[in-house]
């Protein structure tokens, strides 16, 4: 039993340390934005552990630099994070049967990148949900760790310094290149791009992340069930 609960362990950590050794540099840079834009270490902490949602939290810090009242920064981080009942629905295959304490635990933690590793493994056939649920906390961990040593040392970090800025935009750009395996994911992927720049183009606001990952999945899951149908 002590040696299943060891390789468990191991087998989380291992597949959470990439994950962990981007958030490091992502949640340093989260980190000084925020001081820059005036929020305080402690409140920067207190959305790290009850958002943990990358992309929301810089998003919240940029509309607070730029002085958005609040109703339009909950809104706009709500818009930007309905994508996590993709992720979920996806995920909702490998946890069946599960109570809904240990699936409130999980869910805490689900970010992209948690999401990209765990449904990959899960694919695979070889991994569980207890395995999963370390890689969410680990990255997790590491996540609040690194967003509240970069609010504390941002006030040593000169304005735009480093590209610090671009750095969540880098490692989604680096997540989507590893899950494009097949022509199918690559058109998905692709119709998604053009699908986005068109949808921003024509309607104001950010409604466009959420309607053009939802209708490219779409079609990309059409385009492979035919494919299947196909063979």
């Amino acid at each position: 039993m002590k040696q299943d609960h060891k390789k468990t362990l191991q087998q989380g950590a291992s597949a959470a340390w990439p994950i962990c050794l981007g958030y490091v540099p992502i949640g340093l840079a989260l980190g000084v934005l925020a001081q820059k834009a005036g929020v305080p270490w402690w409140a920067m902490a207190m959305m790290s552990v009850m958002v943990f949602a990358g992309s929301a939290q810089f998003i919240c810090v940029a509309m607070i630099a730029a002085g958005a009242s609040t109703p339009a920064i909950i809104l706009t981080t709500f818009v930007v994070n309905l994508r996590h009942v993709l992720m979920s629905s996806a995920l909702a295959v490998y946890l069946q049967g599960v109570n809904r304490t240990f699936l409130a635990l999980y869910s805490y933690g689900v970010t992209d990148e948690s999401f990209a590793v765990n449904l990959t493994r899960f694919r695979d056939g070889e991994w569980d949900r207890w395995r999963a649920l370390l890689v969410n906390h680990c990255a997790n961990f590491i996540w609040i760790l690194a967003t509240i040593c970069g609010a504390l040392v941002g006030q040593f970090v000169p304005q735009g310094a480093l590209g610090i800025d671009y750095a969540l935009t880098g490692m989604f750009i680096c997540l989507l290149v590893f899950q494009l395996q097949g022509r199918i994911y690559i058109i998905t992927g692709l119709l998604a791009a053009v699908l986005s720049v068109a949808w921003y183009l024509l309607i104001p606001g950010d409604s466009y992340i959420v309607g053009a990952s939802m209708s490219a999945a779409t079609i990309g899951y059409w385009l492979k069930r035919r494919h299947r149908r196909s063979r």
